[in-house]
């Protein structure tokens, strides 16, 4: 017997709007702190999440990055990874998501050596577990490497792998209703705000249904434009569609990091195959919603790139794809998180670029202590509140990948 989806209730101390990976890391955090004694409501417009961002992620996390606050954010979430079972198992059932702690390698060609050892340097005043090597070294370490045109690679010894998002989230998912969220399938299709405009005062859904709320909080991923704009708020996040790519090779490296080679190409092991991908030139990536696979890029770009630098990929075979979206951040292409200036109930979680399933535990927890503390307690994300766009203090990632 198939039971029939909770109704949503007529109100809720908090709305999170989108139940993928930051909207339920943030259920989590609310729901536990000891300060919460309200009612949370997470709205998912999909509960099969067949479309969503988070398994159709490549599963990683990383440290190294350029910006101080996105390097700390994922050390919070590694360490949330390494303690699973004590914050998410649920009567007892442990919480296994497969990491693989094969670390992350950077190459640069010597053009793109100013910006590999700026970016070292600020890992390592993070305490980022990172390493430079030299051709000579990138060789003894990784013999099926070539270095031709290569200057550095910068590799992270520790801390950095991949693992399965669908299983992270559906225990984020599992152990918030545990605590009490109220997960409600249906989407948000109106934002209601009082007569001043100043807050958020309920959501309307597709069903037909309405929930009144203390707080909103837009954690909708790629669709968070469009929920903001419910709102009547401009929000700069949109779809950008990413692919992953499936191959198979004869030689085996499973220890192999995380390969991204100097024009952006990455490729990592993945059981007995191995996955790769890239970003398309900012000219040939709009926004769009499908999930249409472009198997030219594969051909064209990413199989060359990794057949140069590996040479054993030179005989490989495509055995599968997908795509997937990034909730993309189109102005400097980093997380926003914190409240509207203006309307002031309404929390911004958008916009982390491919980066927001290892920053969703670091991410609910700010936005919970912001809701229930009315400020950051664990890490201080105040760079990235909404209002920086207005003030012009863009905070710019140099290391998206």
């Amino acid at each position: 017997m198939t039971m029939a989806p909770p109704e949503a209730p007529a109100s809720a101390d908090v709305v999170i709007v989108g139940g993928g990976i930051v909207g339920s890391a943030t259920a989590y955090f609310l729901t536990r702190d000891p300060a919460w004694s309200g009612r949370v409501v997470v709205v998912e417009r999909d509960g099969t999440y067949a479309r969503a961002s988070t398994p159709r992620s490549a599963g990683s996390i990383r440290q190294q990055f350029s910006t101080p606050e996105n390097i700390r954010m994922s050390q919070f979430g590694m360490g949330f990874l390494r303690r699973l079972d004590e914050h998410l198992a649920v009567d007892g059932d442990p919480v296994d998501v497969s990491f693989r702690e094969n670390g992350y390698l950077f190459l640069a060609s010597e053009s793109g050596m100013p910006v590999l050892e700026a970016n070292h340097a600020v890992q390592r005043a993070c305490d980022a577990a990172v390493e430079l090597l030299d051709p000579a070294q990138l060789v003894a370490k990784f013999p099926w490497l070539s270095t031709d045109g290569i200057a550095a690679g910068s590799f992270g010894t520790a801390n950095e792998g991949w693992f399965d998002p669908y299983t992270l989230l559906m225990a984020f998912r599992r152990k918030a209703r545990a605590q009490g969220a109220v997960y409600v399938e249906d989407e948000v299709v109106l934002v209601e705000r009082d007569g001043a405009g100043t807050a958020v005062t309920a959501v309307g859904l597709a069903s037909g249904g309405r929930i009144a709320c203390g707080t909103m909080v837009c954690a909708a991923g790629p669709n968070a434009g469009r929920v903001a704009a419910l709102a009547g708020v401009a929000l700069p996040v949109a779809h950008r569609k990413r692919f992953v790519y499936v191959f198979d090779c004869k030689d085996r490296f499973p220890t192999m990091p995380l390969v991204i080679c100097p024009n952006g190409v990455w490729v990592r092991p993945e059981g007995a195959a191995y996955v790769c991908g890239t970003s398309p030139p900012e000219a040939e990536d709009p926004d769009c919603d499908d999930l249409e696979i472009d198997y030219a890029m594969f051909d064209d770009v990413v199989w060359p790139t990794i057949a140069e630098r590996i040479p054993a990929f030179e005989a490989i075979k495509l055995s599968n794809a997908w795509a997937g979206h990034y909730d993309f951040n189109t102005v400097d292409h980093n997380g926003i998180i914190g409240r509207h200036p203006e309307v002031t109930n309404l929390v911004f979680a958008n916009g982390f670029s491919g980066h927001g399933l290892q920053q969703a535990p670091a991410t609910g927890r700010a936005v919970s202590e912001l809701i229930l503390h009315d400020g950051f307690t664990t890490l201080d994300l105040s760079r990235f509140a909404y209002t920086r766009f207005a003030e012009g203090r863009l905070v710019h990632e140099l290391n998206v990948v």
